[in-house]
C-alpha cells in the first residue's frame, strides 16, 4: 500500500511540474504553429538554465521563430526586456502602500533604479541583436554579438542587485515577497536568453 501511495504521489509530481508546458505546447499547437517549431523550441530551452519558463514564454511565438536560432534569441532578449518594464512599473508603484519601513522604502527606490539599468542593457542588447543580423563579416558578426552578450549579462548583475537590497529578516514581509517574486522571475527570463544568445553564437 506505501508503495502505491509512493507512486501515485510521483505521478502527480511529475504531472504538476509538466503541466505547464504541456498547456504552452496546447497553446501554441491551437495557434497554428507547426510541430517542427515548437519542437524546435523545446529543445533550444532544454539548454537553458530554466527550461521550463523559456518554453513556457518562447512557445506561444513559435509562429515567428519557426526554426531560426536567430529569432528565437531576439524573442527571448524582447520578451524578457517586456518583463523587466512591468516589473520596474510594479515596484515603483509599491511606494503608494501606507506603513512602508524606511528600509522598504530605500530598498524599493534603489531597486527601480537597478531594473532602469536592467531595461536599458536589455534594450542596448537587443540593439546588437538586431546589427548581427547585418554584419558584412564575421569579424562585425563577433563584435555585435559580444555586445549583446556583454549587456545582457550585466543586465543579470542589476537583477540580482535589486534582490539582495531585500535581503535580511529585517525585511522580510509581503513587499519582500512580491519584490524577490517578480525580480526572480525577469532574472529566470535574462539567463535563459543569455544561454540561447550564446548558443546562436557558438553556430554562427
Amino acid at each position: 500500500m506505501a508503495k502505491l501511495n509512493q507512486t501515485f504521489f510521483l505521478i502527480l509530481s511529475i504531472c504538476y511540474f509538466l503541466s505547464p508546458a504541456l498547456t504552452a505546447a496546447t497553446t501554441a499547437l491551437r495557434a497554428g504553429a507547426s510541430n517542427k517549431a515548437v519542437n524546435f523550441i523545446q529543445t533550444s530551452c532544454k539548454t537553458t538554465t530554466y527550461p521550463a519558463v523559456c518554453f513556457h514564454s518562447l512557445s506561444a511565438y513559435a509562429n515567428a521563430i519557426q526554426t531560426s536560432p536567430k529569432r528565437l534569441a531576439e524573442t527571448a532578449l524582447a520578451v524578457t526586456l517586456s518583463r523587466a518594464q512591468s516589473t520596474k512599473l510594479f515596484v515603483s508603484r509599491l511606494t503608494r502602500f501606507k506603513g512602508l519601513k524606511k528600509r522598504e522604502i530605500e530598498a524599493i527606490k534603489d531597486c527601480v533604479e537597478e531594473i532602469n539599468d536592467t531595461i536599458d542593457r536589455l534594450t542596448k542588447s537587443v540593439q546588437e541583436m538586431k546589427l548581427c543580423g547585418s554584419a558584412k563579416n564575421q569579424e562585425q558578426f563577433a563584435f555585435h554579438m559580444s555586445n549583446a552578450q556583454t549587456w545582457t549579462s550585466a543586465a543579470l548583475t542589476d537583477e540580482n542587485t535589486c534582490s539582495d537590497g531585500f535581503s535580511g529578516r529585517v525585511m522580510d514581509g509581503r513587499i519582500k515577497n512580491s519584490v524577490r517574486a517578480r525580480i526572480v522571475n525577469v532574472g529566470h527570463e535574462t539567463s535563459n536568453a543569455l544561454s540561447l544568445i550564446n548558443a546562436f553564437a557558438k553556430k554562427y
